[in-house]
């Protein structure tokens, strides 16, 4: 089983891609915007940080002197400090979670959605339509031959995959957010993969799916650009 830590670095190796140096350089999902200033993963463990390859070698020094090893309470410090080199734009924070083994056993009729089948998504999905081979797995939930939950990869690596997971408003609260996603990670799993979910902090809906899957948190996510 991976520690958190571990999880962490595959989550960030999810998130963003990287240079040569371990710098991040844009979001891995199309339309591949530019990756936030820094990252830090904060676990129990110690952090995972990225700094974005804009940031200059004496920038990174003070961050590194004010975020230490082992804790992410230092916000109000990291914040002064890439503020004086310029005006920040948005400060994300949120918790990341890890599915433990899935087995499927969804209680409504979920459906994979494959390259055989996908114009199922068209209508409704458009931008998962258009990027489907970056976005499987991908599973729905039908009523009236509408797509009204959906669950699929936001984000892959080479080892792991995050989920991306909505409900039409008007379908919610009969647990199709569950089962659709329940799906999606027992397939992640099936192929070998580590399943993995992050929010954030502002975002009650998603975190209260977080609970009902009974996810495990590994950590915190803080994105500042």
């Amino acid at each position: 089983m991976l520690s958190d830590f571990e999880l962490m670095e595959l989550h960030v190796n999810v998130l963003f891609k990287h240079d040569t140096e371990n710098r991040v350089t844009v979001v891995n999902e199309p339309p591949y915007d530019v990756a936030p200033r820094i990252f830090v993963g904060g676990t129990h463990l110690g952090n995972v940080v990225r700094y974005s390859k804009s940031l200059d070698a004496s920038l990174i020094l003070k961050l590194e002197q004010v975020i230490g090893p082992n804790s992410v309470t230092n916000l109000e410090e990291i914040i002064n400090v890439l503020s004086k080199d310029r005006q920040l734009n948005n400060v994300w924070i949120g918790p990341a979670y890890v599915f433990r083994d899935v087995m499927d056993g969804s209680r409504t009729q979920v459906i994979q959605i494959t390259h055989e089948n996908k114009e199922l998504l068209k209508p409704y999905f458009p931008y998962t339509f258009e990027d489907f081979e970056y976005k499987e797995p991908c599973f729905v939930i039908m009523e009236g031959n509408i797509p009204v939950s959906i669950c699929c990869s936001a984000r892959s690596s080479q080892k792991a995959d995050e989920a991306s997971v909505f409900t039409h408003e008007d379908y919610r609260g009969k647990g199709y957010g569950i089962d659709v996603t329940n799906a999606w990670a027992a397939e992640v799993q099936k192929r070998g993969r580590i399943a993995l979910y992050s929010t954030s902090y502002d975002n009650f809906g998603s975190q209260s799916l977080a609970r009902k899957l009974k996810l495990h948190q590994y950590g915190i996510d803080i994105h500042i650009s």
